[in-house]
């Protein structure tokens, strides 16, 4: 009976119960986050990830900035209906270089983890133009506007080396030759041997159809890269992790 009325003490007063809220969410969030920094496998090394092109960079900025996150997922959970609906399930590995990670919470849209491939550029030009004209029951909204906005690589260096301040192994060359690199995979007819040798399995084409690097070409870079790094054909998980 004493310790009931200890614990109404607590309900009593507002402050008292805030206080001790904070401190056993902290001590909780202690408990499950510190172990993360000290273990060498919290996240299994998956061959094929890759830090992403400077192209497909400022294409995921774009996604964040039109809040694409907001209507689509992009974590494939392991359970039978994920799987046989968008494919493997994410690995924690492919979203390493993530900065904020794009898991998501909500689906008013599909999941877009293994979106990469599946649908031609043009596809893509017609849903980001007009969505409901191929996907007729589509609440998404039109963003034609993105092919109008032209774009150039005056910061993509800069972004880059801020990546590269929390974990993304962009080299001194990456950063270097990162104008280049921007250009050459908006343009089938550019010399992009090494872009494809520092970014491998990335997507070279003028995503868009017109002249230039528009706000479309880097988004749909950025789309048709995702979930398509990873050879699941031979990929094993590592059942040590």
């Amino acid at each position: 009976m004493a310790l009931i009325d200890k614990h109404k003490i607590i309900e009593t007063n507002g402050t008292l119960l805030m206080v001790g809220a904070l401190l056993v969410v902290t001590i909780g969030g202690i408990v499950e986050i510190a172990p993360l920094f000290y273990l060498e496998n919290t996240i299994e090394d998956v061959e094929g990830v890759r830090p992403y092109s400077p192209l497909e960079l400022t294409g995921r900025e774009i996604y964040i900035r039109e809040g694409c996150y907001v209507c689509h997922s992009q974590m494939i959970r392991p359970m039978r209906d994920e799987v046989e609906r968008y494919g493997h399930y994410s690995l924690a590995a492919e979203s390493k270089y993530d900065h904020p990670f794009q898991w998501g919470s909500k689906r008013t849209g599909p999941d877009l983890a293994r979106v990469g491939g599946r649908y031609s550029d043009a596809w893509h030009v017609d849903h980001m133009t007009d969505p409901q004209s191929v996907v007729p029951e589509s609440v998404m909204p039109k963003y034609g506007f993105l092919a109008d906005r032209y774009i150039d690589a005056e910061y993509i260096q800069d972004l880059m080396s801020t990546h590269r301040i929390v974990g993304v192994p962009y080299t001194d060359e990456m950063i270097e030759v990162a104008q280049a690199d921007f250009a050459a995979q908006a343009d089938p007819d550019s010399d992009f041997d090494g872009l494809m040798a520092r970014y491998p399995k990335a997507v070279v084409s003028n995503f868009d159809g017109q002249p230039g690097v528009t706000e479309m070409d880097a988004l749909i870079a950025y789309l048709q890269m995702l979930g398509t790094l990873v050879d699941f054909s031979t990929f094993t998980p590592d059942a040590s992790r």
